[in-house]
């Protein structure tokens, strides 16, 4: 096979339906959206369709709805404007967050002085919901949390209707990292009292550089970024009408077509595991990824039974048979440090092994997933 894409947890495949609408909105839809013209209030239309879109697929108010350049810049979003302007004293998080959530959380600290608590992981890297909850009786002071709801390497999954009950019990806001599984799994953000996420389309097979931060009504937030009045004053800047139009594209067909697409996505998954412990014995699958009710079904993290010498050319040897995977997450592969998941509880034995994440969707077979065994076992017995 020439080239087999196991990446999707990194970013996906955009679909075809979602490359001819943004086409016809770069080409017709040209108008600046703040512009009161009828070629502005075209744009503005559209804007504003999306959002009522997505308010209804989540069953929120289009206004709790603000369009961002994606998941990062939601995350840093609510982590700001919450010490800046909410005045949070506390952040407790865990240490298995994406940077954008951990990066953010010590800036925050350096520049605020917030105190900043990890919440404990099993051996398995969950979150222990026990720890949590000692840890919001322990302060009085104004806490936030931040915990993702699917981690976007392991695929470890909190119950974030539970958890969110949990924090709000004590007074704490809650922002969750939505960005693995909004667009995979059905969030009710109705029900489940969270005060803030974020979303980014390329994660369900829309375009890059657009998403969305979910924003609780009378939250006070307030915005990152200073210029115009867009987004009703919580993001300035012209808005990317043809991305945001590909977003709300994307998240309709996603749901549309989600039982679906996540029976076969998940049949995919169980044959990787089979296939693997068949043929490769020794392999190991790092947090819960294994476990099909606690773990998303787009992804796998496991870890091989190589030497710390052969394992310097795997991913080498598996990109020179045209197959794409990830030692961890997409933005940590300019760097020579391991993966700060996988170290924060992986045992020092495993931590000297290679571990790969691969992730898949709708677009991969599994005649893919047996070239991919069949090139792991060749090499390991080479």
């Amino acid at each position: 096979m020439e080239n087999v894409y196991f990446d999707s947890a990194a970013t996906t495949q955009i679909r075809e339906e979602v490359v001819e609408k943004m086409t016809s909105v770069l080409k017709e839809n040209y108008g600046n959206p703040s512009s009161t013209h009828s070629f502005g209030r075209s744009s503005k239309s559209l804007i504003e369709q999306a959002r009522k879109t997505v308010a209804k697929i989540l069953n929120v108010k289009a206004s709790e709805i603000v369009f961002t350049s994606g998941g990062t810049e939601a995350d840093n979003l609510a982590l700001n404007s919450a010490v800046r302007d909410l005045k949070v004293e506390r952040i407790i998080t865990s240490r298995i967050e994406h940077h954008a959530v951990l990066y953010t959380v010590d800036q925050l600290k350096e520049c605020f002085n917030v105190e900043v608590e990890y919440v404990a992981l099993d051996a398995k890297g969950n979150v222990d919901l026990k720890d949590l909850e000692e840890r919001l009786q322990g302060s009085d002071k104004k806490t936030l949390v931040s915990l993702m709801h699917v981690n976007n390497e392991i695929g470890n999954m909190i119950n974030l209707k539970k958890t969110a009950n949990l924090i709000k019990s004590y007074g704490a806001l809650f922002h969750s990292d939505t960005v693995q599984s909004i667009g995979h799994f059905n969030l009710d953000l109705g029900e489940i009292p969270v005060d803030f996420t974020a979303v980014s389309a390329h994660k369900f097979h829309g375009p890059k550089g657009v998403g969305f931060a979910f924003v609780r009504s009378h939250s006070g937030l307030k915005p990152l970024i200073f210029g115009g009045e867009q987004e009703r004053g919580h993001r300035a800047g012209t808005e990317g009408v043809h991305n945001i139009v590909g977003l709300e594209e994307s998240i309709k067909l996603a749901y549309e077509n989600l039982e679906e697409e996540k029976e076969y996505t998940l049949e995919l998954k169980k044959h990787f595991i089979n296939e693997l412990k068949k043929e490769v014995p020794g392999v190991k699958f790092n947090g819960e990824c294994e476990n099909l009710e606690k773990s998303t079904y787009t992804l796998i993290n496991v870890c091989l039974p190589l030497s710390q010498e052969k394992a310097l050319m795997l991913l080498f040897q598996l990109d020179l048979k045209g197959i794409a995977c990830s030692k961890g997450s997409a933005c940590q592969s300019g760097s020579e440090q391991g993966s700060h998941v996988l170290n924060a509880f992986l045992s020092e034995e495993d931590k000297k092994k290679p571990s790969l994440r691969f992730s898949f969707s709708r677009y991969n077979t599994k005649e893919e997933i047996d070239y991919v065994v069949k090139t792991l076992k060749e090499f390991i017995e080479n």
